[in-house]
């Protein structure tokens, strides 16, 4: 005969058998052992993947005002790997800055041309660089810079956008130079083009493409030692690898091929930049 004692035991374990199996088919990715926050399972269930635009960063990025199409070299690069990842591509219109907050936020799957910063790697997971992007400045017309410490002077004023990696590279390495910390890019240039400032650092990359557009607002020069940072791929910290190391295999294997310097050369030839005009000392 079964007493109460034995009863109740059964039906708690019955009903902790029933909870867990309601739990299991529930959550398929639980039931795999697979964290429930995994980028890698969403972007293959949801058959998307979400990255942010960012307007007027050419060749990175670049919005037809007129049909909305997006360009550039992330773009190329963002098709490809959709499509390598079986899913169709949605572009958020963002900012520099705001991606890291969307990524976070899981707004987006992933971020294109980000700076791995210590700062940023306290709250982001990055790839292996999809380049080396050179340290430049713009300098107004007359002023002259051959090396990094000829800036590094109180009478020199430099100005960078506010939060960038252009802003914490001058802080680490320009210490004694007048830094002229402004909010965009574009009021960083103008700051050269209205006398406030004698040069704008910015990566080769986006100085390429100002000068191009401008060449009264000054020369692009690189000073020596020529320092370069990578440019990478950020992701949001979740407990599955897979994406990560799928992005890295992907980065790797088109590398391997051309493809990365073909969509870097292509995006800077649509703004009208070619072999000739990058500096011999640049490698990306």
């Amino acid at each position: 005969m079964t007493d109460r004692r034995s009863l109740m035991t059964a039906l708690g374990l019955g009903t902790a058998a029933t909870a867990l199996a309601a739990a299991t088919f529930a959550s398929p990715a639980l039931a795999q052992g697979v964290p429930s926050d995994s980028t890698f399972v969403r972007v293959r269930s949801s058959k998307k993947l979400r990255i942010a635009g960012i307007v007027g960063t050419e060749p990175y990025f670049h919005k037809d005002i007129t049909t909305g199409e997006w360009s550039g070299f992330c773009i190329s690069m963002a098709k490809d790997l959709a499509q390598s990842l079986e899913a169709d591509l949605q572009i958020s219109e963002s900012t520099w800055g705001n991606a890291v907050l969307d990524l976070q936020a899981s707004k987006i799957d992933i971020g294109f041309a980000l700076s791995p910063t210590p700062a940023r790697a306290l709250v982001l997971d990055f790839s292996r660089p999809m380049l080396n992007n050179t340290f430049t400045i713009i300098a107004k017309p007359g002023f002259q810079a051959t090396t990094w410490q000829d800036l590094n002077k109180p009478e020199v004023k430099v100005a960078v956008d506010l939060g960038s990696s252009h802003d914490a590279f001058a802080r680490r390495n320009l210490p004694k130079c007048t830094l002229i910390a402004l909010k965009t890019p574009d009021d960083a240039m103008l700051a050269v083009q209205a006398g406030r400032a004698d040069c704008v650092i910015q990566v080769v990359m986006l100085a390429l493409v100002t000068v191009k557009k401008n060449p009264r607002v000054g020369r692009m020069l690189v000073p020596t030692p020529t320092v370069a940072q990578p440019t990478c791929i950020g992701f949001r910290v979740d407990g599955d690898q897979r994406f990560r190391s799928f992005v890295d295999s992907w980065l790797e294997y088109n590398r391997s091929l051309g493809n990365t310097r073909q969509w870097i050369t292509e995006s800077l030839n649509l703004v009208g930049i070619s072999a000739d005009d990058i500096p011999s000392n640049v490698q990306f």
